[in-house]
């Protein structure tokens, strides 16, 4: 390994102290990593900088520091108005903006980058920031696939790194999608716990029961990915109009007991489109139709 090769693999740069930056930061300072750190307001580095971390005297001085420069910081024009005056030093070096933004901001970044020598990788931290630093955190990357291998075990210091592509645009598409899925699975948790409690069930005894359903539900995932990619929604799950009158129950049930019938009516509103637009008699994944052309009741 040569010096230069050992300085790419030791050496990292945090810019954004906030919640998450702060996890980053001690992620690769708990990983062995040299770890230089820089705030806007210098008192959140103190902590950071008592478990080892470096504080750098300004912005320039952080990217100069480190072949990785990781930023993490409340939107892309932040970041855009902080790196932007120190772009030259950017040149040869890798950044990682983990800022959450739109796809399109992230493709202007990058080009942005690429425009003054530096690689680019968009990431998103989708574990929150209770679990950075465990294997289970899950981070997913996009853009040069050179930077993300050779950094990889840096990156790998934060959680579980998955690189899904050279498009910079695809982490927060990833981001957007997962959250929405995350949120998904929530409110119908959060439902759930309602409609049990009201007949005197724990919370805590009906999650033990409902973490044990979650296989099949993801295993429901994995199978409809693939009926989604061939365009073909067989019944073996059940048809949209079978959980459309589930659905429907689910609602009287709720409403019966005094409970908000937010969540499942609005489950039950997809399922009734999907019915009203012909997909009555398909899989329940034949639902993907329905949002994927913004199908509505005439």
């Amino acid at each position: 390994m040569s010096e230069n090769e050992s300085y790419e693999q030791s050496t990292v740069s945090v810019i954004g102290l906030g919640q998450m930056g702060t996890r980053l930061a001690q992620a690769f300072l708990t990983a062995g990593y040299t770890t230089t750190v820089w705030n806007r307001s210098a008192a959140k580095a103190d902590a950071l900088v008592a478990q080892g971390a470096v504080h750098a005297a300004s912005v320039e001085a952080a990217v100069a520091t480190s072949p990785l420069v990781v930023v993490c910081l409340p939107d892309y024009t932040t970041v855009s108005d902080l790196l932007g005056p120190v772009a030259p030093r950017l040149s040869g070096r890798v950044l990682v903006n983990l800022t959450s933004g739109t796809p399109e901001e992230a493709a202007s970044m990058a080009a942005w980058a690429a425009g003054h020598g530096a690689d680019y990788l968009d990431g998103a931290a989708m574990s929150g920031t209770r679990l950075v630093g465990r294997p289970e955190a899950l981070f997913v990357f996009s853009g040069s696939p050179e930077a993300f291998a050779s950094h990889r075990p840096v990156l790998a210091s934060l959680g579980n790194p998955v690189h899904l592509g050279a498009d910079p645009a695809l982490a927060p598409v990833y981001d957007t999608a997962l959250f929405g899925m995350a949120w998904g699975a929530l409110a119908g948790f959060y439902h759930a716990v309602a409609l049990a409690g009201s007949a005197g069930v724990d919370p805590a005894a009906f999650a033990a029961v409902a973490t044990e359903h979650m296989p099949f539900v993801t295993s429901l995932m994995a199978d409809h990915s693939r009926q989604i990619k061939n365009g073909h929604f067989p019944d073996d799950d059940g048809t949209v109009e079978v959980h459309a009158a589930a659905m429907e129950h689910l609602v009287d049930t709720s409403r019966a007991r005094g409970l908000g019938t937010d969540v499942p009516e609005l489950i039950g509103s997809l399922l009734d489109r999907a019915v009203a637009t012909g997909h009555g008699s398909s899989g329940i994944a034949g639902v993907i139709e329905t949002i994927t052309k913004g199908e509505r009741n005439a």
